[in-house]
Parts: C-alpha cells; structure tokens; sequence
C-alpha cells in the first residue's frame, strides 16, 4: 500500500489507528476560529444512524482503536448514545469531542452508561466576556457547569482552550480555572490557521512576545502543580520555522468520516481542489483507504517538490501539511510554507508581521454563520 519514503508508524500494519467522527457541521456557536468548512450549507446531507454504524465497524475491522465522536458539536444528534454504545461495544477507546453545548447531567450519566470513555471539552476563555466574543454567544457559565458535571461523575476530561491574541493575555488565570474544575489535562492550543481561522488571522494571530511570555507563565504553572494537571502548550507553527508532522503523514494512522460520508486524511482535506474524496456510500472503506487515488496521492516522497524532496528531515514532517500549503501558496505539493526551508516561507514572516502590527479587535471578528441547519440523518 505505501510508497518508499511513507515511513508508517504506530499502527504496524498500514492501517488507521485513529478514526474521527464529524458527526455534523451543525454547531449553536459562531466561533471566530472554527475549523469546520466555510461553504457549510454545500455539505448537507448527514449520514444515518446505520450508516455511521456500518462505519464504526468496517473501521474496527480495519485495526482502528480510537474513536473521536466530533463535529460541529456531536451532542446535536440524538444518535450520539447509540453510536457511543456500538463503538465500545466493538472495543473501542470512545472519546467525545465537544463544547458541552447540548450536554446535561443526565446525558452525561446515559453517555456513560453507554461506555463513554473520555471527553474533550472546548472552553473559550477565563473570562465570560471574551468567551462571548470568541464564541459569538453567551455560552460561559452553562460550559463551566457542564465541565463540573463531566468531573463529578468521574470522566477523565480535556479541556482545550484555542489561544490567539484576545485571550493569550489570560494564560494563568486559564490554569488557574483549569485546576480549579480538577482537570486531569489542558490543552492550550495556539489557533492553527485554517477555515475561519484563516479568514480572521490577522485579528487572532498574537505576537511573538506574547507567545514567549505565555510560554513561561506555562513553564512556572507546571512547575507548581506538579503532577496534579498536565499542560500542553502547542505552538502555531507559523512561529516554529519548522513545520508540524501533520497526522504523522498523510493517510498514515488518521482517518476521519466528514458528516455526508466524505473519507478524508484529515478533516481540511476537503478543500483541496483537484482530489475526488471517495464517500462510504459509494465505496468500502478498505478500499477507500488502502487503494483510492486521493489517499495515496501524497504517501510516500514521489510527490514532493524541492527542498522537500532532498530534506534530511522528510521522514520526520513529512513536507508538512498539504492543506496549508494549499491554502497559503495554490500548490497542495509545495513545501508547508511554515518551513523555514520554503520558497514560500515569506508568507508566513509577512503574515506574523501583518498580525504583529495589527490592532486586536474583536468586533472586526468574522463570525461562523450558526444559523444554517442541514439534513439530519
């Protein structure tokens, strides 16, 4: 299945380890750096109750041990438990990616019961005004009562908070908040720059002082709690001047199901131009994975380009991310232009710098559109 040079790990035999769920685009917030698709009403129709099934066990077949039920905000279909149950029932690890939106304690304890095993929870902020204005509603207060509840009956919890320049600021007061709920990890993810993010960089991307300053408050927070809370604080790579190893390579162990049955590599892949994507009412999965054209298109080095093709360190990023270098320079084959290596490398040091000299504003904010509502399956 794999090309020289596709270097596949963790999974030993080529096949994914981790599948992802979109379960659906359809989300009650308007967040301002949402990765899901800007032309959502083009993806309307959602896959079925069966549908979903059929994929939750040919991928199971498959060798895939991880399951991420995401969206949009999964809690809006009223499958969810039924779907949970016939993961862990096939042996899954099940995890629930979420904004608590949709979540009560009383579905909480019926995901559970259903063998939920873990839940990440999306915050904005330690601040409910900023909150708002990340969100684009008011959704702070029934959040910080959802992540009590998921502690209280005993979920092991993940509470990723995207930092940008409009709560970069409030890094301590975040893990502050953090260990107050009692989480066991915070994921301090630095807003990567696809979709709406993109579209509003310039008002979300923080300095490179502000970064250096967050970084320490994390360094000195993880010093005093010890083991008690661990802490991750990812980096955008538009700072790094090297680029992320994006799902350890291309349809190497991630697969992710879009809501209307598109397979993808990645949840970003869909707006590559130029690839058909095979949908799992038209195809196995099997297939779609080991032999479709889309899913091999970038495995291997044969499709690299100078400097990618003679770096030393291919085996290691992988070119970086193909949708990236899509979205910043035309060409999915183009060196990640975060690489310090890129020719195309300047966009990114003329996008920090446009980011740096620009004045933070969250009312030039560019919200996602929560009024529009697909097909349910």
């Amino acid at each position: 299945m794999a090309k020289a040079g596709s270097n596949l790990n963790l999974d030993g035999q080529g096949n994914p380890v981790w599948l992802l769920l979109e379960l659906t685009y359809r989300c009650p917030l308007k967040c301002a750096f949402c990765s899901n698709p800007t032309d959502l009403a083009a993806h309307p129709d959602e896959l079925t109750t069966a549908e979903w099934k059929s994929v939750i066990r040919d991928a199971r077949d498959m060798g895939a041990m991880q399951i991420g039920f995401s969206g949009g905000e999964p809690t809006l279909r009223k499958d969810l438990e039924e779907l949970v149950a016939e993961a862990n029932a096939l042996g899954y690890y099940t995890n629930l990616i979420t904004s608590g939106i949709g979540l009560t304690r009383k579905r909480l304890e019926d995901l559970k019961q259903a063998g939920l095993r873990h839940i990440q929870l999306g915050f904005q902020s330690s601040n409910p005004e900023t909150a708002h204005w990340l969100a684009g509603v008011d959704c702070y207060d029934k959040k910080l009562r959802i992540a009590r509840e998921i502690k209280d009956l005993g979920f092991p919890m993940v509470l990723n908070v995207p930092i940008s320049s409009l709560n970069i600021h409030q890094v301590p007061e975040i893990i502050a908040l953090a260990a107050d709920i009692g989480v066991e990890y915070l994921e301090l993810a630095n807003v990567q720059y696809y979709n709406w993010a993109l579209v509003n960089r310039d008002q979300l991307m923080p300095t490179r002082e502000a970064l250096a300053m967050a970084e320490a408050q994390v360094a000195d927070a993880r010093k005093q709690l010890g083991d008690r809370m661990t802490i991750f604080f990812v980096i955008p790579d538009y700072y790094e001047g090297r680029p992320k190893a994006c799902m350890n390579g291309w349809g190497s162990i991630h697969l992710t199901i879009a809501p209307d049955g598109m397979v993808l590599p990645c949840s970003q892949a869909r707006t590559l131009p130029g690839l058909h994507f095979p949908n799992v009412r038209d195809h196995d999965l099997g297939w779609i994975w080991h032999q479709s054209e889309s899913f091999n298109r970038y495995r291997g080095d044969d499709w690299m380009k100078e400097p990618c093709r003679s770096c030393t360190e291919k085996e290691h990023d992988f070119g970086g991310c193909r949708c990236q270098a899509m979205l910043l320079t035309g060409d999915a084959a183009n060196a990640d232009p975060a690489c310090s290596k890129s020719p195309h490398h300047h966009l990114v040091r003329e996008a920090v710098a446009r980011a740096g000299a620009t004045r933070q504003d969250h009312r030039m904010l560019i919200a996602r559109d929560a009024g529009w509502h697909p097909t349910e399956g």
